[in-house]
């Protein structure tokens, strides 16, 4: 079971995926960085990634909430570049 929620192209030939796995009865969230496939394939997942257990879910939030606040108050990113729209 994969189910892809969501994608960031990191750059020209990799991207991140965000989805909803399982592995031995364990579900959790993956957050992997892709590259292209052979010949135009399907994207292959690197060992660049991380899975996080949806228990852990609410403190992984917290935690990017407080990385965010410090980008915004190290100059590093606007905050209109965080306005949803």
């Amino acid at each position: 079971m994969n189910n892809n929620l969501y994608e960031i192209q990191k750059n020209a030939g990799e991207k991140i995926i965000f989805r909803l796995d399982e592995y031995k009865g364990h579900r959790f969230i993956d957050m992997r960085v892709f590259v292209p496939g052979q010949n135009g394939g399907q994207d292959i997942p690197t060992k660049k990634g991380l899975a996080v257990s949806p228990a852990l879910w609410p403190q992984f939030k917290k935690a990017l909430a407080q990385v965010e606040q410090v980008l915004v108050q190290s100059g590093l990113l606007d905050p209109e570049d965080l306005a949803e729209g």
